[in-house]
């Protein structure tokens, strides 16, 4: 086609456009308006389409077209061994940056027989009522765990002393921290609480059986202040230590995690010399099994009485683990506990976050460790004592008509 001379102008174009009355004339064909209408449905169509495959991309499962169910083991191996399934998230992340929110992780948190190579923590816990003559030997005893110190906390409870417990006790936490010879414990902490005791008694005194029930429900209501007010998220282990043990061997949070037991205690003896002859007295009473002639009188007591071990008063025919055991004979023999004594206890830091603590009132006719060690029994956890394993106990001189027909060695 050959240009105008002068060019294209507005002019020339318009005499080569048709005229309005025949586009009318075309615009308004049946032919027209039926092609226009047509590719009107598809445009419109192919939009529709294109839509719904963008959005169900969202819910597009990647992985084999039929159920787990139906997969046979080769198949699920197979497609387990595949890349990572694509996740398609089209929304921005939630970042928390508020102080005040934290998060703590309890699955990471076990108690297990490999605990130093897993840096697992241990809270060594012990109530404190006039114990300041003690506390010397204590922390002498304390400072030679070989478990690393930089993996245990102390806590102690003062409650209701008419002596300078609390004194000697900070006097002696600072002695023991600024050891240089081995590495500090983690942290020590003191808290303090009076209960309204204050009744003084000799030792005589309280060690009898009208004594028992209402010391050891105090005693009980002590433990648990001083548990919560310790326990910590990333304790694996809870040592409940008394501050009267004389002696002790240094392994014995290694030796104990070793037998992978819910809750564990020592046997406990005395030391009483009577012409140079040492008689090895036996302690605690509070540590046994459970015999039928107990069952029987348990049936017939009150729900609120607290039974005590060791006194004339009530006997209960119940196998002691202080008349097993021989610390000459093999250290790891176990033998199940339906109770045990307070003297020396390991446990796993989760049977406490279970809500497994010392009751201050009668359960199951037993208060505190006792009571303790029925309320952990009926949760389903492991009760279990070392009849040959001995932690020696200070002689408090018990007296033997606090016994009965028990011997104390």
């Amino acid at each position: 086609m050959l240009l105008p001379k002068g060019g294209v102008t507005w002019k020339s174009a318009k005499a080569r456009l048709p005229p309005w009355r025949a586009i009318l004339v075309l615009v308004t064909r049946t032919r027209f308006l039926v092609s226009l209408a047509i590719t009107g449905l598809l445009v419109l169509s192919w939009r529709g389409i294109s839509r719904s495959a963008s959005e169900m991309q969202s819910f597009y499962c990647y992985g084999p077209s039929k159920s787990p169910m139906d997969m046979s083991l080769n198949e699920i191996a197979e497609w387990n061994a595949h890349l990572q399934t694509p996740v398609f998230n089209h929304h921005e992340p939630y970042e928390i940056n508020s102080s005040s929110i934290e998060t703590l992780d309890l699955n990471e948190i076990a108690s297990t027989t490999q605990a130093v190579a897993n840096s697992e923590r241990v809270l060594i816990l012990t109530p404190l009522r006039d114990a300041g003559p003690y506390l010397y030997n204590y922390f002498n005893l304390l400072y030679k765990l070989t478990y690393p110190h930089d993996l245990i906390d102390l806590a102690f409870l003062v409650g209701d002393c008419k002596d300078d417990t609390y004194a000697t006790l900070t006097s002696e936490l600072n002695r023991i921290q600024e050891q240089g010879d081995k590495v500090a414990f983690r942290s020590a902490t003191i808290i303090r609480k009076d209960f309204g005791a204050d009744v003084e008694m000799t030792v005589e005194e309280r060690h009898s059986f009208a004594a028992q029930g209402p010391r050891r429900k105090a005693i009980g209501r002590a433990r648990n202040y001083l548990l919560y007010s310790a326990l910590k998220y990333d304790h694996s282990w809870v040592y409940w230590r008394d501050v009267d043990i004389s002696d002790s061997p240094e392994t014995i949070l290694e030796d104990f995690m070793a037998h992978d037991r819910d809750i564990l205690v020592p046997n406990i003896w005395f030391h009483r010399y009577r012409n140079d002859v040492d008689i090895e007295g036996r302690f605690d009473y509070n540590s046994w099994i459970e015999s039928d002639k107990g069952r029987r009188l348990r049936q017939t007591l009150d729900a609120d009485t607290v039974l005590a071990e060791g006194y004339k008063e009530y006997d209960t025919g119940r196998k002691y683990l202080v008349s097993m055991g021989d610390w000459r004979k093999d250290k790891d023999e176990e033998v199940e506990l339906d109770g045990i004594g307070g003297v020396n206890i390991l446990v796993k830091a989760d049977v406490h976050r279970s809500g497994i603590n010392f009751p201050s009132y009668a359960f199951e006719n037993q208060a505190e460790t006792e009571g303790f060690a029925r309320m952990a029994k009926r949760a389903g956890y492991q009760v279990y004592g070392l009849p040959n394993y001995v932690v020696w106990h200070i002689d408090t001189e018990e007296k033997s008509g606090n016994l009965g027909e028990r011997k104390a060695y």
